[in-house]
């Protein structure tokens, strides 16, 4: 057991711990930056964190400073008894603090996709790669939503339903050969493929970035694309369907490709209804 002055020194530190913790998310907050580690679902609950990390940092302060000797214990939860162990120990916490108020704010890209590896043909999230779209349960949904997009002369690929846009065409790639379509995403260049491997990307979050998967469509090789990677670029052109990697994915060869400023939300999320959500966006496109 740790004497009493030991005590008061780890309930200190972890008081300042948990005070940093709840500044860093004030931070967060304060400059609309949790976009980028979380999904809006759950920011929503984020935002309040400071508030009970505050209060508990002022809590632990309090022990380590006013609490009496008698009532200062470590016994459900040993404390480290060796500067090296403490130092491990608080280092896990602290890192991670550091790291988050020194780097800057940004979304994923490239890097990130890489590391991850870019689904060219949709993947369910909730399964992940191997299972087909035909075994989903919104098969129906994603057939009706492809009924819809083949009817118009150039597909809009609405940043919120990206996913499922690119999950209804890619279940009937080969009905949508040909077709005309616009979307916008960040250039992503493969850093492995000896010659420019250039595709269109988004990163598909459920709750944080920890579990994002990085979607896209490529574009066509023979472009000539003189953009540096994760440059935001808007692209119109035909969709066509080819080999690679023992099946086939869509490809699109650009007409036009516009690049852009980095959008306020630049990750893309799920829909419970993708039907009515597409329904709703091309009624609002149209009042534009």
């Amino acid at each position: 057991m740790n004497d009493p002055r030991s005590i008061r020194f780890h309930y200190m530190i972890r008081a300042v711990l948990l005070l940093a913790f709840a500044l860093y998310i004030g931070r967060l907050v304060q400059q609309d930056a949790l976009h980028y580690y979380v999904a809006p679902k759950l920011a929503r609950w984020i935002r309040l964190c400071p508030i009970p990390l505050a209060l508990m940092s002022l809590s632990l302060a309090a022990q380590a400073l006013l609490g009496r000797a008698r009532a200062l214990c470590d016994c459900e939860h040993k404390l480290p008894r060796s500067l090296p162990g403490g130092a491990a120990l608080y280092g896990l916490f602290l890192l991670p603090l550091l790291l988050g108020f020194l780097l800057p704010d940004r979304a994923l890209g490239t890097a990130a996709a890489a590391r991850k590896g870019l689904a060219l043909s949709y993947v369910s999230p909730e399964t992940g790669a191997g299972r087909s779209i035909a075994e989903e349960p919104y098969q129906r949904e994603f057939t009706a939503l492809a009924n819809r997009l083949y009817a118009l002369p150039v597909i809009p690929v609405y940043p919120q339903l990206f996913s499922e846009t690119f999950g209804a065409i890619d279940l009937y790639k080969n009905n949508f050969e040909g077709k005309d379509i616009v979307l916008s995403g960040f250039l992503y260049k493969d850093p492995k493929a000896e010659d420019p491997a250039y595709a269109v990307g988004r990163f598909l979050v459920q709750c944080c970035t920890a579990d994002a998967t990085p979607l896209g469509i490529r574009i066509d090789p023979a472009a000539q694309i003189s953009l540096p990677a994760d440059t935001w670029i808007e692209v119109r052109g035909k969709l066509h369907v080819v080999p690679y990697g023992g099946g086939e994915i869509l490809q699109i060869t650009p007409e036009r490709l516009t690049p852009l400023d980095a959008p306020a939300t630049p990750y893309v999320y799920a829909n419970g209804d993708s039907v009515a959500a597409w329904e709703e966006l091309r009624t609002s496109a149209r009042l534009k």
